[in-house]
């Protein structure tokens, strides 16, 4: 396989992007350094075409979660283009934007307001304005992945070391006020003890966490986190920008029963177009008119027109079964496929649509998941430690990924037991991504 020009381009970009791309998440390194095809021409299902024209099936990360449906969805397409031929930015608005928030609305009975923004962490930073407005209050306590905005890396202003198991280790907030020290306190996820000596030591405000990620809740967590942010009278956020959508059409609070004061969502619900949306009590939204939040281009077309077909399509086919159903078969296989080769891992499946697996052998780790990478993208897939599902994943694209992954899990175990682990690399070992403790 000749993946030149896509390393090629790669290396090219590097010196005039820094760090090659827009989105740590895609970087080349953040693969398989070196090898990495990097760029697409063309994507349809769960098809990708490269610079160099080789075929790929996507069973990694599938546009980082956003393309739920699949790659370039007809029916989102259609309503897509649709709106480009009628004008998507005019000096009046669009009316979608008011069908997606009755949606929204509908779907969320809890909810009584929306607010519109076109990625996810600037929803975050949105919601996060909006609940200090109205708590009156600067203390945010947090767990789990954010986004890059102040805010939330400000925490690494006073411990270099709290976003360690959030973000990245040792990550310097660089760029961030020194006078936003202090303002955003960590917590661990299932661990209520320590949200418990945050509120009790600081007069916190807002309480921000994924309501799930990797790790179910336990010992009704959720509940508890509920219970707290009412006593201390903060405004309680939950990030559904990667969960939302997976488990049901919605939020997946409402499958716990728990409900947040408002809750953010992005990537999935508008299948590969920016969108994304904040909504919440009415109380609390309405703080946003006390503050002010507001950019011309969250009043383009394409986004909303781009999410009511993505949440149509999901409840008219009931898109969250079949992912779940996917997930499942792929989790099992590959628990089935390391008792087999005598490969140790571990499997995280909170969100079944999202399986994750780590492989257990210290320092070699990473060279491992480096290994899998590379012996899968000879093979035909785009492969790494996670799989987001999409609707255009079939049984028979599960069935040919699991039988090349029994021939790379061999591989792994032969080169385990000969101690060959980096000889047989062709490049260097992948960098590590987010540490996400949710």
């Amino acid at each position: 396989m000749r993946t030149e020009k896509g390393i090629e381009l790669w290396n090219r970009a590097k010196k005039i992007i820094p760090g090659g791309s827009q989105l740590l998440s895609k970087r080349s390194e953040m693969f398989l350094p070196e090898q990495w095809p990097s760029y697409f021409k063309e994507a349809k299902g769960v098809e990708i075409w490269d610079l160099d024209s080789n075929k790929f099936v996507d069973m990694s990360l599938m546009g980082v979660g956003t393309c739920i449906l699949g790659y370039a969805d007809d029916d989102v397409d259609r309503a897509v283009r649709r709106a480009i031929d009628m004008g998507t930015m005019t000096t009046l608005n669009c009316p979608e934007e008011v069908e997606l928030a009755v949606l929204l609305l509908k779907l969320h009975p809890w909810a009584d307001m929306v607010r519109y923004a076109r990625t996810g962490g600037e929803a975050m930073a949105i919601a996060v304005r909006i609940a200090r407005a109205y708590a009156r209050k600067d203390k945010v306590a947090f767990c789990g992945y954010h986004g890059w905005h102040d805010w939330y890396l400000s925490a690494n202003l006073a411990d270099d070391k709290n976003l360690d198991g959030h973000l990245l280790p040792g990550l310097q907030p660089l760029g961030v006020p020194r006078g936003l020290k202090g303002t955003t306190i960590p917590f661990n996820y299932n661990r209520i003890e320590e949200l418990e000596e945050i509120v009790e030591n600081n007069d916190i405000g807002v309480i921000v966490m994924e309501p799930t990620r990797d790790h179910k809740p336990e010992n009704n967590f959720l509940g508890n986190v509920r219970k707290i942010a009412d006593e201390v009278g903060a405004v309680l956020i939950f990030d559904e920008v990667s969960c939302g959508w997976r488990m049901n059409v919605g939020g997946v609070h409402e499958l716990y029963n728990v409900y947040p004061d408002i809750s953010v969502y992005g990537k999935a619900m508008s299948n590969g177009y920016p969108m994304a949306a904040v909504i919440g009590r009415g109380d609390v939204m309405d703080m946003a008119q006390n503050s002010f939040i507001s950019s011309t281009y969250w009043t383009e077309r394409i986004g909303p027109t781009a999410a009511i077909a993505t949440i149509n399509k999901m409840l008219e086919r009931n898109v969250p079964s079949h992912l779940c159903k996917i997930g499942n078969t792929i989790g099992e296989n590959w628990k089935n496929l390391a008792k087999e080769h005598g490969i140790k891992i571990t499997i995280m499946m909170a969100i079944p649509s999202l399986p994750t697996f780590l492989f257990r052998y210290g320092e070699k780790s990473q060279a491992l998941h480096t290994l899998f990478t590379q012996e899968m993208l000879k093979r035909g897939f785009l492969a790494s430690k996670s799989v987001y599902v999409s609707y255009s994943h079939n049984e028979e694209h599960i069935e040919k990924y699991l039988e090349n992954a029994a021939e790379v899990f061999r591989i792994a175990r032969k080169a385990i037991e000969e101690g060959k682990v980096y000889d047989i690399l062709k490049g260097p070992i992948a960098h590590e991504g987010f540490r996400r403790l949710t």
